[in-house]
């Protein structure tokens, strides 16, 4: 039979590399070990004499990225080493078509000199002939060394591909005595690797790559015959599971393709099937042990308190990262005391509304408060209850003095479900909360209540809170943004409630919790008569989106007032197209009717003008006839995006002239010297660079409003008297002198006649 000569076909799949991330050696470790391993690489020192060549692979195959790599683990090295001829001496030699001695041992005495000269090195480039440098050592020793006066270290940094035989040339010099290790470079084989390492190759092979691992192991390794030592006594040497890898070109049968035979004798052609072949790049793991030193951290006793995150500093020192209310310091400890006597009942919704989730953050919230404020020299008590339909008290205030009892407490407390009905639990609250203990004079505590709830009330909450109020409790609100209007309604002040965005800023509440469980209340105007007018811009210029946020503006302030026709009342008048009373100054009598209606008030649009809408209110508001009394003091405040204010300076100046006070508030780019002369003489122009600051200058329009509510009063300013008929003062009141056949108090009636 004739024989035939079969052609094989190959194809060849080149593959650009890996991604930079990868790591080919893997010790499986926590982070928190991988980072005393970095730390403990830093704290050992090799002072014993000793021969160090480092014999660095030059080769095209690693390429000049991983040979700067290279030079950066001997320097690494190199910082551990105290060289001095007397001690360590370092050499380098730099191998690939042939070896080249870079620096004999002798060369250098500081090692200063040494990394100086390790960083000129120049890449070579050329084949990876391993066993050549092998044979050249062999040869000529360790270039400037002691021979065998002192313990001769070679480091052979490489990929491990070699196009030479290395195994007896690496086992010729390990039978003179000289200790080899294998450092990988790029993909390293690391089967020659183990050829090229003195035993064990668990100690003797290691990764460039990871710097800090690999100088560790090093020294690792040299500790166990006294040529390396670390600082610290209570450092040990343990072996951890490692992984390596690398990438190796792999040769695969990848089916037939139809080729052409032909016969030595014949010189025949015939068609026939060859096997077709590829190569493929795909990395290959060796599962390994790795042996590394390791010292104890100054985390390891765990001294961050609370729930704090402990950071190490290097070998001895770190620093706590603690949660809101803990001390930042060394162990989170409290920061937080309250130094007034003060009982505390924590009011936590525990509704279907709520959900499991919303009441475990509430019940988190209560237990880092706790943490935080309580101690044996706290004038603080604390309770808790939860409701849904019915109010529970799960902690009576004051039964738990120590802690970690209260906190057991609070983890048995259940959810509950149900309707959320939180008028009804304010009030049970406002009546059983605080149990029945007389107290009398100055020995009273203050009493809090602390509403926590992220869901709506199912039931009416004004008059309960006006009853939890009554009885001189302070109702504080602790919620989500969702229930912030309904928490400013039933506090009496935005500044009672505190919302936060998510589980973390949660927490952050609890300082502010504190503060204001002792500030005491700031003095200002709530029972002061006041007659308050706000002008609000409602024209195209300001838009919807920010016509609301000054309609929140206006109701936030409107909260710090006690509405009622003895104290304060309140109007609004709003303008655009046209000018529209909202409602009067005796129009609504209490607080919740004002709010209502101010977030009920119009969006006009059309362009607006600020001195008619002035005139409007000295004609039609700020009248007796409209609700106005005399003798009370009287402001309106406008608040405007400055359009349309060029004619109002003289309307201003009219109410001002006649007892009216004129605060302006302008937000925006706004044209500023209208608004001046709008604002008069005095310092009465507040400006706001955006819609979204309202709130944060509406403290500074309070105490501005307060203090104009504290001035004298003119009772004939502005005139009480209707129809024409003229203010007279006297003796501390006033009289109406009416003309036309007019008469009464204020001259608000016709005069009558009996025909003749």
């Amino acid at each position: 039979m004739p024989s035939f000569l079969l052609l094989e076909a190959t194809c060849i799949f080149l593959f650009a590399g890996v991604p930079p991330s990868l790591s080919l050696q893997e010790v499986h470790v926590s982070k928190e070990i991988m980072g005393k391993i970095s730390a403990a690489s830093k704290m050992m020192w090799c002072p014993a004499a000793v021969d160090i060549l480092f014999l660095i692979d030059g080769s095209h195959s690693i390429g000049k990225g991983s040979f700067e790599r290279s030079k950066h683990f001997a320097i690494t090295v190199c910082n551990a080493l105290d060289i001095d001829p007397t001690r360590v001496r370092v050499g380098a030699v730099q191998f690939s078509s042939t070896p080249h001695l870079e620096f004999p041992l002798d060369a250098f005495s500081t090692q200063q000199e040494v990394k100086a000269k390790i960083k000129r090195m120049a890449f070579k480039g050329g084949r990876t002939e391993t066993g050549l440098a092998l044979k050249y050592l062999l040869r000529r020793g360790f270039p400037g060394g002691r021979n065998a006066s002192v313990p001769q270290i070679l480091l052979i940094v490489t990929d491990g591909r070699s196009q030479g035989h290395v195994a007896q040339p690496a086992m010729q010099l390990k039978q003179r005595d000289v200790t080899v290790f294998a450092v990988g470079v790029r993909f390293p084989r690391w089967e020659e690797l183990h050829v090229l390492a003195s035993e064990p190759a668990e100690q003797h092979v290691l990764m460039a790559e990871q710097v800090e691992d690999a100088a560790n192991g090093l020294f690792s390794s040299l500790s166990t015959s006294a040529i390396c030592t670390i600082t610290s006594p209570d450092c040990k040497v343990q072996p951890h599971p490692c992984e390596r890898k690398t990438l190796e070109t792999v040769r695969e049968l990848a089916g037939h393709a139809p080729c052409w035979r032909g016969s030595r004798g014949t010189g025949a052609v015939l068609a026939a099937l060859c096997p077709f072949s590829s190569w493929k790049r795909v990395f290959l793991s060796h599962p390994a042990t790795c042996y590394r030193t390791t010292c104890p951290g100054p985390c390891d006793s765990q001294p961050c308190q609370h729930g704090g995150t402990c950071v190490p500093e290097g070998p001895d020192r770190y620093h706590c990262l603690c949660p809101p209310a803990f001390r930042g310091e060394a162990d989170c400890a409290p920061k937080l005391s309250t130094e007034c006597s003060v009982d505390t009942l924590f009011l936590l919704a525990s509704s279907a509304a709520t959900t499991p989730e919303g009441f475990q953050r509430a019940k988190a919230f209560v237990k880092r408060f706790a943490q935080a404020v309580l101690s044996e020299a706290s004038r603080a008590r604390v309770g808790v209850a939860h409701y849904s339909s019915e109010l529970a008290v799960a902690v009576p205030v004051g039964e738990y003095l120590d802690v970690p009892d209260l906190v057991r407490s609070l983890d048995a407390m259940p959810f509950s479900g149900g309707a959320t009905l939180t008028g009804r639990a304010l009030q049970q609250a406002a009546e059983r909360g605080f149990g029945s203990t007389a107290w009398t004079g100055q020995d009273r505590p203050r009493r809090v209540v602390v509403l926590m709830t992220e869901a709506h009330s199912q039931d009416e909450v004004a008059g309960p809170a006006h009853f939890v109020r009554a009885r001189e409790l302070l109702l504080l609100g602790v919620g989500c943004e969702a229930v912030r209007a309904e928490l400013e309604e039933m506090t009496g002040s935005p500044e009672r409630v505190m919302v936060y965005t998510g589980p973390q800023d949660l927490f952050n509440q609890i300082p502010k919790l504190q503060g204001h469980l002792c500030s005491q209340p700031h003095p200002g105007c709530q029972a002061q008569p006041l007659d308050l007018v706000f002008m609000l811009d409602a024209s195209a210029s300001v838009g919807p989106e920010n016509f609301a946020r000054m309609q929140s503006f206006l109701r936030s302030c409107a909260l710090q007032f006690d509405v009622n026709p003895d104290v304060t009342q309140m109007g609004l008048v709003v303008y655009g197209s046209q000018v529209q009373t909202a409602f009067g100054l005796d129009t609504h009598l209490t607080r919740t009717a004002v709010l209502r209606a101010m977030s009920q008030a119009p969006y006009l649009g059309g362009a607006g003008s600020a001195g008619t809408v002035l005139l409007h209110i000295y004609d039609k508001v700020m009248t007796v006839q409209t609700g106005a009394r005399p003798g009370v003091p009287k402001v309106v405040i406008v608040v405007t995006g400055g359009q349309g204010a060029e004619d109002a300076a003289v309307p201003a100046q009219k109410l001002r002239d006649n007892g009216v006070s004129v605060l302006v508030v302008g937000v925006g780019p706004v044209l500023r010297e209208a608004l001046r002369r709008l604002a008069g003489p005095r310092n009465s122009l507040i400006h706001v660079a955006a819609y979204e600051d309202l709130r944060h200058h509406r403290d500074t329009l309070m105490e501005w409003i307060c203090r104009e509510a504290k001035q004298p009063v003119n009772l004939c300013k502005p005139s009480p008297c209707m129809n024409e008929g003229t203010c007279v003062l006297r003796n501390g009141s006033y009289r109406c002198e009416c003309r036309d056949g007019r008469e009464g108090p204020h001259c608000e009636s016709w005069v009558l006649r009996c025909p003749e």
